[in-house]
């Protein structure tokens, strides 16, 4: 039996604030407008930033707030040693950023563009410069599947996925800020931010990045606890709650800013960039946190195991993941693209049993898709925008 100690003052502080069994189910319906509000102060707070930093570091701080419900539950889960559940929740929240709101990106942006009378959204166009998000993809997803492969996770391998991480931070951090002729393009609140005077759109943008913070950090407890309550009393099971419903709360923030993007169709890029700051995110420092935490309830250094059904959920994840990467190696995401996405994500929740033949049929299509972009003969354009990317801007300050 694994030595459980008792939980230093932080994560008292940070996870435990609010007993699950004081909040009532009704907690929902105050706790949900909460944060949709702190999604829209935090996403005007980006969207204002990135005409001062780059977009993608904007996008990585948002990612960074609008996952702390994430982290929260997971840091618990692994306190606790809940070793069956920590892959569940992880699991759960990265196939529901992927195979379920990527799609309703697009969809989004599709159903606003003919409100427009502007015809058919084919696909979402992404930036030149959003190659450093999509390449950055690329070593989280190389590392997991090394991960994925030996069944294991340790505080070994939280190095090396905070150095990938830190290593795309830096990318992001030599990228310069959004063209000043497209403030025009904003709606009113982050347009009066970007023109206010220097020390006022400071203030501005600051204040709200820490009120939307704070916002999800005193709802999402209460929304997760109330969301439980509501489950208990169904008979949902508790592997299913943390697979799927805790992840659709942890990740309520995030969805409700890039559909609020999408919307504007013109954003639609930013939307889906935004997620996959996110996927970089949880699939790096998630992962490195949850080793951490584990060791340091544990007592010594130990790894975490992945049993038989735990791999066949990260290989159907990783396999979901790494689809969704070759789409956006060139720089657009299609409609039929999104609605593939959409089917590989519906088929395993509608029924587990179907897990594995979906995992082989991802992993089977991807080798495919691979051995067609050999055959082709040339670099898809993410990689060839990255390495335009890493002479223009990278390059320069490190010589």
């Amino acid at each position: 039996m694994l030595k459980q100690r008792t939980p230093p003052y932080f994560l008292l502080l940070l996870f435990f604030a609010i007993p699950l069994d004081s909040v009532h189910p009704a907690t929902v319906l105050m706790a949900a407008p909460a944060i949709l509000i702190a999604s829209v102060m935090i996403a005007w707070a980006a969207e204002s930033a990135q005409f001062f930093i780059a977009q993608g570091f904007a996008l990585a701080i948002l990612a960074w707030l609008q996952t702390l419900p994430e982290f929260a539950v997971e840091a618990v889960l692994a306190w606790k040693q809940q070793v069956p559940l920590l892959l569940a929740n992880l699991t759960g929240a990265l196939r529901l950023l992927t195979g379920f709101g990527w799609p309703v990106i697009y969809l989004t942006a599709s159903l606003a563009k003919r409100r427009r009378g502007e015809g058919q959204l084919h696909f979402i166009q992404l930036e030149k410069e959003q190659c450093v998000e999509v390449v950055g993809l690329i070593g989280p997803l190389l590392y997991i599947a090394v991960i994925t492969a030996k069944s294991s996770l340790t505080v070994y391998d939280a190095g090396v996925l905070t150095a990938i991480y830190v290593a795309y931070l830096l990318v992001l951090s030599r990228m310069p800020p959004q063209d000043p002729d497209e403030i025009h393009e904003l709606e009113v609140v982050p347009r009066t931010i970007v023109t206010a005077p220097r020390l006022r759109r400071i203030f501005y943008i600051s204040s709200l990045f820490t009120a939307g913070g704070l916002l999800i950090y005193f709802s999402a407890e209460p929304f997760l606890a109330s969301l439980l309550s509501i489950s208990t009393m169904v008979g949902i099971p508790s592997f299913i709650f943390i697979q799927w419903v805790a992840p659709l709360v942890s990740e309520f923030p995030e969805m409700a800013s890039t559909f609020y993007w999408a919307r504007t169709v013109e954003k639609a890029p930013m939307a889906l960039m935004n997620m996959v700051s996110s996927n970089i995110n949880q699939w790096t420092l998630l992962p490195a946190m949850l080793s951490v935490v584990y060791v340091w309830s544990v007592g010594s250094i130990q790894p975490i195991p992945f049993d038989e059904h735990q791999q066949l959920e990260l290989i159907l994840t990783l396999g979901q993941a790494v689809i969704g990467l070759l789409f956006l190696v060139n720089m657009r995401l299609a409609w039929w693209e999104a609605a593939l996405m959409l089917v590989f994500f519906a088929i395993p929740f509608a029924d587990a049993r179907l897990a594995q033949p979906v995992a082989v049929l991802q992993f089977a299509w991807v080798g495919m898709q691979v051995i067609r972009m050999i055959a082709r003969g040339r670099l898809p354009e993410a990689l060839v925008y990255f390495g335009e990317v890493w002479r223009t801007h990278v390059r320069p300050r490190s010589s």
